[in-house]
């Protein structure tokens, strides 16, 4: 090789260097994301559980609407007022009253207050059983299977079955919702944890129905919604429902309920 064809050789190589270095620089300003620098302070100081009980499909997801604005800067549960502090500092915000949200079961049916129709020797998961003859193989097809579905994906541990039914340590639940998305009955709810009255039932069978399967049923009479001096419970197919936005916790409909599933917590 003579000296000409290495000089034509660098030469190119110079060009297609020029040529690269042109295209790059062209991309990298169509392509370029602008980033920004709250969601990514606000995403360093979520917990990272990406558990979706903020209502977004993760903490990414989350950090950019806090960034932008569209999410309270409490708005991670499983964070608490502690992760709420840290990402209202970074924001330039005040934290406001954070209330505590917790897990509840709406079933008060342990093993031996409900019939059964048949025994069910499948998988110990709640998912499956859901999927035998009439979705339990309990009289009541509405109530909690006992399983432990809830529990195995608690992350906090915070619930446990007991007499075949789940029931939440509110100490130590954080309201992430990843109870709720896998229990096949909807049977559990999130609400404020200084709710003190709390119906213990879900079914939407009618009152016979529900004397037959369940000593621990509501049987849709309407006394507590009659007798609520707030208006604070409404009635659903054929269950109770109570507004705790309305509720004043005066302790009526608990006295007035038949068959006691109006439970007073705390």
């Amino acid at each position: 090789m003579n000296i000409k064809e290495i000089i034509i050789a660098v030469a190119v190589l110079c060009i297609l260097g020029v040529i690269i270095g042109l295209v790059l620089s062209i991309a990298e300003k169509v392509f370029h994301v602008e980033v920004n620098e709250l969601e990514v302070a606000v995403r360093e100081v979520l917990p990272g559980s990406n558990c979706g009980g903020c209502g977004y499909a993760g903490c990414d997801s989350l950090a950019k609407a806090i960034a932008n604005g569209d999410a309270d800067v409490s708005a991670c549960p499983v964070g608490g007022i502690t992760v709420a502090q840290k990402i209202a500092g970074i924001m330039g915000k005040e934290v406001g009253d954070i209330e505590k949200m917790v897990a509840y079961v709406k079933c008060d049916g342990t093993y031996e207050k409900r019939e059964t129709d048949y025994n069910y020797f499948g998988i110990d998961s709640c998912i499956y059983a859901a999927k035998m003859p009439g979705s339990s193989p309990y009289s009541c097809k509405f109530g909690c299977l006992g399983f432990g579905s809830c529990a195995k994906v608690c992350d906090q541990r915070a619930i446990r079955i007991i007499d075949r039914k789940a029931v939440v340590d509110e100490s130590l639940c954080t309201a992430c919702g990843k109870c709720l998305r896998v229990c096949p009955h909807d049977l559990i709810e999130i609400v404020p944890a200084a709710s003190k009255h709390r119906v213990q039932c879900s079914s939407l069978a009618r009152g016979k129905d529900v004397r037959n399967a369940c000593t621990a049923g509501c049987i849709a009479c309407g006394l507590c919604f009659k007798n609520c001096p707030e208006n604070a419970i409404v009635f659903e197919n054929n269950i109770a429902k109570i507004d705790y936005s309305k509720c004043t916790q005066c302790g009526t409909c608990v006295d007035k309920c038949p068959r006691k599933i109006i439970k007073i917590y705390g």
